[in-house]
């Protein structure tokens, strides 16, 4: 088809646009997720990858389908899952899978313990995800080469021939710690040569994390008094020191907490007559945070 031809087939861009509403999505993901500016780019530069791709075709410019198998690498707790639920919702607004519908599973779901356990079990797992986005977290350990014996290796096989047979029904996003994912891809050169996009996830800063504290509370209508703010904080700083700090995930989990003691001393008020009011109700005082054993002793747990 010469430019002649395609100029008399134009394509109103801004109507897709408008009409799948990637800019409504986009948003919601910034509104959702503190900073993580250079993964926000990379979401939208894939959606504009997406939106150009189906006005070349409604132009009748030939395109291929483009390959969207994802690698999201980063440690626990800073936002994987969630980019992984808005890629599928303006995936599917763009019309490349069927459902806006992710999978979430792990080598648990996917790997047996024994012959002839291990393709069902893959097998299942992708008939449940067909249509959508099949999120799989700590991808790495689906390959254990220090095991001869080990299934993993059967359901890579069988993955393998999926995303590559069946890119029309499925995307694959693969999930991990940057290190442990750059291992695996260098072992299973034919999965790196299946996965276009890596989107690498910072960790959060300690106001980010601070930040990310005031969102969830005011998602369910509390709020820190200015003293629990500055002691939340001195929180954040001491847990991340320790092990096992899961970022949001983490900052989620202090929070419940916090909000357990602030209930039992309301609860406590309520009982002697102490009617609560409304700011008493909403409102996390500093000994809601202080209580947390990270302040008691260094060496007695991540509470």
């Amino acid at each position: 088809m010469t430019v002649a031809e395609l100029e008399t087939n134009e394509v109103d861009a801004a109507a897709l646009i408008r009409e799948a509403d990637i800019e409504g999505v986009l948003a919601e993901l910034d509104r959702e997720l503190v900073a993580l500016t250079p993964v926000k780019t990379r979401i939208r530069e894939i959606a504009a990858l997406l939106v150009v791709d189906r006005l070349r075709r409604e132009a009748g410019l030939s395109a291929a389908r483009p390959t969207l198998h994802m690698c999201f690498t980063g440690n626990p707790g800073t936002g994987k899952t969630t980019v992984a639920m808005r890629m599928a919702d303006i995936l599917h607004r763009l019309g490349y899978i069927e459902r806006n519908h992710v999978v979430a599973v792990t080598r648990d779901d996917l790997v047996g313990q024994y012959v002839g356990h291990t393709a069902p079990k893959t097998k299942e797992v992708l008939k449940r995800a067909y249509g959508g986005v099949l999120f799989i977290d700590e991808a790495y350990y689906l390959y254990r080469p220090e095991n001869e014996r080990d299934y993993g290796v059967e359901a890579i096989e069988i993955l393998l021939q999926v995303m590559e047979n069946d890119r029309d029904k499925l995307v694959v996003i693969l999930a991990g710690y940057s290190d442990r994912m750059d291992d695996f891809f260098r072992l299973n050169p034919g999965m790196s040569s299946r996965v276009a996009h890596h989107i690498d996830f910072p960790d959060y800063t300690v106001d980010e994390l601070a930040r990310i504290g005031d969102l969830m509370l005011a998602t369910e209508s509390y709020e820190f008094s200015p003293e629990a703010r500055e002691a939340f904080r001195e929180y954040l700083e001491r847990r991340l020191q320790r092990p096992q700090f899961a970022h949001a995930r983490s900052v989620r989990n202090a929070i419940e907490r916090a909000r357990l003691r602030h209930a039992n001393r309301v609860y406590i008020a309520a009982r002697e007559g102490e009617l609560p009011g409304v700011e008493e109700l909403v409102r996390l005082e500093a000994g809601d945070i202080l209580a947390s054993r990270v302040f008691a002793d260094e060496t007695e747990g991540n509470a």
